[in-house]
């Protein structure tokens, strides 16, 4: 009988896990909570089943279980490296579904990429088939002054291209067992990440035109807000790597939970150098004087 039970493959086939299900009613009750939330900003109500879902509560609630999932789910996962379950071919596996993830945000992002480009080059098209004011014929409509991209923007690119080099330098140090090394790249990896962010709000804070009304300002602000919510989840992810190697958890042969991160890192890093290229030299028109 002992003998019906060994395992005599590479894969790991896991146990029962509550975290899908789970999951799932977080992501629908956190995407109810959003409809409520944007009913709550425009100063309408949502109402569903009898029930006022209006409020940022409920979008509260699916937050913190989606939030619990992450936390169990990957707990779990790593429980199940440390105990030798994954091999060579789940590492692998694990690996193809990383990049298979990053190539789905690739997809993501060519959408807003083709939103500008299309609002940007067939201006008739815009003025048709967007309610929003005219382009004046021209990009950037008229009336929009622009950020300067040799300031503030030129400032964060060289934040994210340096924090590009320190994480690449903790993913050396870890292949080479400097402990120190990695503890020090994350550190400040995770610090740019935050410096980026900031001078983010910064220049938002200081934009001379509107996310609505304009398509300038909806097309600018959906590309660079989700970099910039990408850049935050990027930092979170490599400030849990970061408490990971201060706990020695990563070794050399098994750290693909950082290599990960790096791989997303680098991903944020690409986009935004075409965001700098297209969006903030290309596609510049009179810059704030500000």
């Amino acid at each position: 009988m002992a003998e019906a039970h060994t395992k005599n493959h590479d894969y790991h086939l896991v146990d029962p896990s509550p975290w899908p299900f789970i999951a799932s009613v977080g992501a629908f009750v956190m995407a109810l909570g959003a409809i409520g939330f944007m009913k709550f900003a425009q100063g309408t109500e949502f109402v569903l089943l009898g029930m006022n879902l209006t409020g940022w509560g409920l979008f509260a609630v699916g937050l913190l279980i989606v939030l619990y999932v992450m936390f169990g789910w990957w707990r779990d996962t790593i429980r199940e490296s440390a105990q030798g379950h994954h091999t060579r071919v789940v590492s692998l596996h694990l690996r193809y579904g990383m990049l298979l993830f990053i190539a789905s945000e690739v997809m993501f992002f060519v959408a807003w990429f083709w939103a500008y480009f299309d609002a940007s080059l067939f201006t008739g098209e815009a003025i048709q088939y967007a309610r929003v004011e005219a382009t004046g014929g021209h990009w950037p409509p008229a009336g929009i002054e622009t950020f300067d991209p040799w300031h503030l923007p030129l400032l964060n690119t060289l934040i994210l291209l340096c924090s590009g080099t320190t994480v690449t330098w903790a993913h050396h140090a870890l292949l080479h067992n400097d402990r120190d090394g990695l503890k020090w790249g994350l550190t400040c990896t995770v610090l740019l990440g935050i410096l980026f962010t900031i001078c983010q709000v910064y220049e938002y804070s200081h934009a001379a035109f509107d996310f609505g009304g304009n398509i300038y300002g909806a097309t600018f602000f959906m590309a660079t807000g989700f970099h910039g919510f990408h850049v935050i989840v990027g930092t979170i992810f490599l400030a849990v790597c970061l408490f990971r190697a201060l706990a020695g958890q990563f070794t050399v042969e098994k750290h693909f939970g950082f290599e990960a991160a790096a791989w997303y890192w680098h991903f944020v890093d690409v986009v935004w150098l075409f965001l700098f290229v297209s969006i903030y030299i290309w596609g510049a028109g009179t810059p704030a004087a500000h």
